[in-house]
């Protein structure tokens, strides 16, 4: 093509870019319910927060797949890829961050008993994370497809759980305990894989592969802790203490889930490296 050619412009039905990317469906699922111009920012900005939970569970079940095969470079890139979508997910808080308690109130109703926590695809998250809680089920039971894909993934190893089982299979004392304890339950930190992780991060040398999964495990961990205290802020600075949206507690429950760190031993064992 020449440097002043024009790119074909003539199709016979929509553009190829529109029957990949459905830009027009896209653009097409905003149904504001306010008069309130400040609710197409949050309903897009949530929506868009959506999208990324589905790339983000995408990577991290091609993590586990890959971990479960002993293909430890795929893992790591697909890690190494969320941790990426992870930063863009939490600058989705930026343009709600500083909405005034009045602002947030003129369309805050229009949400109705709807709560970030029904999302579907974050309990996904939730769940590859080893965040597992049968009773956030419950609010999915209406839509048979999501609860059957909900239940399935409850039932189904989490990253970290991979991760463990892989640290066995290399030798490592991972208690059998951690290695057969009921999926559809919340890890628990254990004092034997806190030690097996500070045995690791002592050796580099040694174990360079297992550091470098470690560390990018811990990217991962520290961008979702952001993930928490950034929607935290955000929540505090538009409702103050009041009960949440759907009839959650609000920012007590977020301030609960804030504390908390996801693969916490990879976080304790550095106090004894």
């Amino acid at each position: 093509m020449s440097q002043d050619a024009t790119p074909h412009l003539d199709f016979a039905g929509t553009t190829p870019y529109e029957d990949y990317v459905q830009a027009d469906v896209l653009t097409h699922l905003q149904h504001p319910l306010s008069d309130d111009p400040g609710e197409m920012v949050f309903l897009v900005t949530t929506q868009v927060m959506e999208l990324w939970f589905t790339v983000i569970v995408h990577e991290w079940e091609t993590a586990s797949r890959a971990l479960r095969e002993d293909r430890v470079p795929v893992a790591m890139d697909a890690l190494k890829r969320s941790v990426r979508e992870l930063e863009a997910l939490n600058a989705s808080w930026r343009p709600l961050a500083q909405l005034t308690p009045a602002q947030f109130n003129s369309y805050r109703a229009a949400l109705g008993e709807g709560s970030g926590f029904q999302s579907a695809m974050y309990r996904r998250m939730e769940f590859l994370l080893g965040e597992k809680s049968a009773s956030m089920l419950v609010p999915h039971r209406g839509a048979t497809r999501v609860y059957a894909e909900l239940e399935k993934a409850l039932h189904e190893p989490s990253v970290y759980d991979e991760v463990l089982r892989l640290l066995a299979r290399r030798g490592l004392p991972v208690p059998q305990e951690v290695l057969d304890r009921d999926l559809s339950q919340r890890h628990e930190p254990s004092p034997a894989v806190e030690a097996v992780w500070a045995s690791i991060y002592q050796d580099q040398d040694q174990n360079a592969e297992l550091v470098r999964l470690g560390e990018a495990l811990t990217d991962v961990g520290e961008l979702v802790w952001r993930w928490r205290n950034d929607h935290l802020v955000a929540t505090r600075r538009a409702m103050g203490s009041k009960t949440g949206t759907g009839g959650s507690a609000g920012v007590a429950w977020l301030e609960k889930r804030a504390r908390k760190n996801v693969f916490p031993e990879l976080w304790t064992a550095r106090s004894h490296v």
